[in-house]
Parts: C-alpha cells; structure tokens; sequence
C-alpha cells in the first residue's frame, strides 16, 4: 500500500516540547534576558514524562519548555524592550569608545524604560489572588531592605524595598490583623490576617550581611522587580480600605509630638520623614476624619445548614479575637538601647501598647525613661542600676509569648536573669498522639484560666516535704497515743460480738447486680476487630496496615520524647537537691 512515510519525532508528545536553545533563538534573547523574561512571566521548564522520546532519541540533559508558552511570549511588548535596550547599550559602548560626550548625553537622557503594570494584571486577575501570592514578595522585599549599600544590587532597589516595607508595617499596625510571631534561627517569623487571607512572611535579624558567592544575585533582582510592582499594588488598596492617605502621611499631631528640636541639622526633610514612618510609634493620617461612633452590636443569626451551638463556637471565637487585638492596650512600654527596636515596638504598637525608646536609638520616641506612668521597661541585660519601683523590668521573650498565648503571661517568668522559658512555635498543631511538652499544657491551662498540672505537681511535692517534716515531729506523740486506741479498739471489738449473740441469725439481705467481666468485654471487642480486618478487600486491608503502622511510629516517637524529658526533669531535680544541700 503506498502512502506517505511517518517519520519519528513529528507528532505526539515530542512537538509540545522545545529546548531551551531553541526557544532563545526563536524569540531572539540571550540567556540571561530569556530568564529575565520567564521569571516576569511566571513561565517554568517542564520535565516531560517521557524524556528520552521528546528529547530525539537522545539521553543528553536539557531542559525544555511547553512550546505553547514561548509562542505566548512571542507577542509580548516587554520583549521589544529588551531588544531596544540591547540597542541603547550597544550605541553607549561605541559613543564612549569614540569620545562622544554629547551622544553619551542624549543616549542616557533618552534611555529605554518599561513598566511591569501590564504583567501584574495578567497574573493576577482579582485582588484575593495577589493577596495569596504575597508571602514570597513579602519575604523578598524584607531581605532586600536590610542589604548593605554595595554592588550587589542597585541602592534604588534597596531604599524602594525599605518604604514598602514600612508601609506594610504601618498597614498591619493600623488594622490590628497580626496573628502569630516565631523567633527561629532564620529570622522572625510573623503571619496576619489581611481581608480573610492568611499572610505569612520572614524578617532576617539587623545583622552584617556576608554575601555567600554561590548565589545568583540578578535572578533574585528580577524577582524582586516583580515583586515591588505587585507589592505597590496591594499597598494602595489596602490603605484605600482603611480610608488611610498613600503615600502615608503621619497624623498631624503624631507629627508634631514627633518633630525633634533639632531637625534641620538632623536629616533631609524626605529621609527624616521616612525615618519618623519606619520608626513604627505613631499613627497614620485618615482621608476623611470621622468622629467615633459607637459600633451598634447587631443580632447574630445562624446561617444556613448551621446549628446554634456552631453559631455560639463561632461568636465565641470572635470575641477571642477581638480581646487579643487589645491585648497591650494601657500598657506603656519603654524599649532599652541593646533590645530589638524595631520588631518590639512593630509587636506591642500592632496590639495597642504606647511605645518609647532613647533619643539616642533612633528618632519617634514619645516619652522619656524617667516618665512615671511606663508600665513595662523591656531590658536584655542581666541587671539595671537604676531601677523605679512602679513599673517592671522583663526581658524581651516575654512580648513574644505574650502575642502566641493571646493573654498577658505572668512577669515572673521573664524578670531580669531569670533563664526563660522555651520559646514554643504557634505554628505547629497538635494532634491525637503528638508529644505536648509540659510548658505547652501549662500554657493551655493558663489560657483556661486554670492551674497547671505541673504547678499542682510542685505544689503537691511541697506539701508532702512539709508533711514528712511533721510526721517526724509527731512521731514520738504518735507513738504515745497508740495504745490508748488499741485499748479503745479491744473493748469497741467485744461489744459488737456481745450484740451479735443477742441478735437474731435470720436477715434479709438486698440483691446485688453481677458485673460483666471487663477483661472478657475487651476479649469480645478484639475479636471483633480481628475478624473486621479480615473480612477487609486488599486495597483496603493495604491502607489500614499504613495508617496503623503511621500510628504506631507517632506513639513510638512521642513515648521516646516523653522519656527524654523525663531523664532531663530528675537530672535537674537531682541537681537541685545538691545544690540546696551544699546551701544548708
């Protein structure tokens, strides 16, 4: 039969692939322009599954694209820019090489610029999806704030990175949506709730940075070029939705309280203004300034398909919610120079407390350390020469814990060389099985507003030494005592036999129920479940054994765990003991 020759490779799997090389040549770009393009884009390579048939017969690595994604990129206007810039550079070259000022000038004046508004849009179609895509710009953005002014990346990134940043702050401080905050070797984590969307995002620590060589320092420019368009974005809707001015504007009496005597010889009007922003303690200008009403509280009703006790969990949780925005409120804190400024004061203004600091430190303190009214003085040193009787002294862990456990923990714990506590994540859930470390149960018997087991325990430990040392004192009592009760005993004995005789043997005695035998009930259960098991379908009997032996790992994890703490609890009790015996 005649027809024509089907030849290998030319349809299929293998034509919605093209390489890498090949896609560069098609759209005309160099490599580093191509990954340029492909990050704004949001465009990734593909592993085919078949990679051998895709790739020619060939087992050589490369790495390939959907051929439907470079015919998209070929219609996009961002790319015409890239070849203009090319352009631009090549003559600037030329122009210096031949000593050209005036053509050197007229170039720079007329320099290819491009906007990634376009891009944004297309990425992002509604506000929730930014919203849900911000964690990695968030985390980006606050890296890149906290660089040095080297040559690593250009000093116009650094400075836009640090304002939205700010303005970030000052959003969440505003709207009181902070949720959780985890100190990790990292950096602080901290996660809010912004319009219905959980945000999670990483501050590093204000350390020197030692940039490491084996990092690509363009790709992540280009991902925070992206970044900071999207980010602009999303902070002008939100301000717009607190009916706050943005650019931010400081509150004109927030303003005038935070102007120091000496500004002018300071700072630039621009850097002083930024700098009064990103010090975090006072509150932003309103668009429209209304009066405060109080809010009518409106009648709740059960929604569809829900019940009145899920209605009631629901109110509940609410009002949980609405008391931890408040938890620092009338609390006035003085911040020392050696504690971290600026996520402390971030925490404690986002959850209603008044914040200062030293003059010295950085600009926006509102009140001195000698003001009689501060409640709280945050220290990080092991002892304070001057100390005010009416305020307390902690250390700064005791803010941290404050916001996870959402109620205000007891001073004691965090007083000035006291070891702290451990640091517990708000991150991690609990479940059925999981090791809870006894700090966890007492902190969730403080939040019940009841004692915790481990107190009880010490309490109890406390009053068994205290009854031992009585018992010793009464001993010798005791033992004089004893043979009046056994004297006492003797003669109860033979009355009770005297009245016996006299009473009549016939009785009436009430009937008594049998109990079941308990062990033969867990008998009958087991066999129950034995048989269950082996009327299961393979597949089914397959992922019971899996989820089985899932447990089973949990309670042998926890139970490790749980021994180790043990072994650490009489290590130090021994400890303990020593210590006060070496003390008497």
């Amino acid at each position: 039969m005649g027809g024509l020759q089907k030849k290998k490779f030319e349809r299929g799997s293998a034509t919605n692939y093209i390489t890498r090389n090949k896609a560069r040549k098609k759209l005309q770009l160099s490599l580093a322009d191509f990954r340029r393009l492909c990050i704004l884009k949001g465009i990734y390579p593909h592993e085919p599954k078949n990679k051998k048939k895709v790739n020619k017969g060939s087992t050589a690595p490369r790495t390939f694209y959907l051929l439907k994604d470079i015919r998209f990129l070929l219609h996009e206007p961002i790319v015409r820019k890239f070849r203009e810039y090319k352009i631009f550079v090549r003559k600037l070259r030329k122009a210096y090489g031949k000593s050209e000022w005036t053509s050197v000038e007229r170039l720079r004046s007329n320099k290819p610029s491009y906007k990634l508004d376009q891009i944004i849009k297309e990425r992002y179609p509604t506000f929730i999806d930014a919203l849900r895509d911000i964690d990695d710009a968030l985390s980006m953005c606050f890296l890149f704030s906290t660089f040095a002014r080297t040559g690593k990346c250009h000093v116009q990134t650094i400075q836009l990175c640090r304002r939205l940043t700010v303005e970030w702050m000052n959003y969440i401080i505003a709207s009181r949506s902070l949720k959780k905050v985890f100190l990790s070797i990292k950096g602080i984590y901290y996660q809010a709730e912004v319009l219905g969307q959980l945000v999670t995002w990483l501050v590093p620590y204000q350390f020197s940075h030692d940039h490491p060589t084996d990092v690509d320092y363009r790709v992540m420019a280009t991902f925070t070029e992206m970044y900071t368009t999207l980010f602009g974005f999303i902070n002008f809707r939100l301000y717009q939705s607190l009916n706050l001015h943005y650019p931010p504007k400081l509150d004109s009496k927030a303003e005038s309280d935070l102007k120091p005597e000496d500004e002018e010889e300071y700072a630039l009007d621009s850097e002083s203004y930024l700098e009064k922003l990103s010090a975090l303690s006072a509150s932003l200008a309103r668009v429209v300034t209304t009066a405060e009403e109080e809010e009518a509280q409106m009648d709740l009703f059960p929604a569809e398909g829900e019940d009145m006790q899920n209605m009631e969990a629901r109110e509940k949780e609410q009002k949980q919610q609405e008391a931890q925005k408040k938890l620092f409120v009338g609390l006035k804190v003085f911040l020392n120079r050696e504690v971290p400024r600026e996520s402390l004061s971030f925490l404690l203004r986002c959850f209603g407390a008044e914040v200062s600091w030293d003059k010295s430190v950085c600009i926006g303190g509102t009140f001195e350390v000698t003001d009689e009214t501060i409640t709280h003085q945050i220290v990080d040193r092991p002892n304070m020469e001057k100390q005010y009787i009416n305020r307390y002294y902690v250390q700064p862990q005791w803010v941290f814990d404050c916001v996870n456990a959402k109620i205000l923990l007891p001073v004691e714990d965090y007083f000035l060389g006291v070891s702290l506590p451990p640091h517990l994540s708000p991150f991690v859930e609990v479940k059925d099985g999981d090791y809870v470390p006894p700090e966890k149960l007492k902190l969730m018997a403080l939040q019940r507003g009841e004692k915790s087991v481990q107190d009880q325990e010490e309490d109890e430990e406390e009053e068994e030494e205290e009854e031992d040392e009585e018992e010793e004192e009464d001993d010798e009592d005791e033992e004089e005592d004893e043979e009046e009760v056994t004297d006492e005993k003797n003669l109860k004995q033979i009355e009770s036999q005297r009245s016996r005789a006299k009473s009549l043997p016939v009785k009436v005695t009430p009937g008594k129920v049998k109990p079941e035998n308990p062990q033969r009930l867990d008998h009958e259960k087991a066999e129950e479940k034995r048989l269950a098991i082996m009327m299961m379908k393979k597949r089914e009997k397959y992922l019971y054994d899996k989820i089985m032996f899932g447990k089973k790992r949990t309670v042998r994890e926890a139970n490790k765990l749980s021994a180790k703490r043990k072994a650490h609890d009489d290590a130090s009790k021994a400890a303990n003991k020593k210590k006060k015996a070496k003390n008497q």
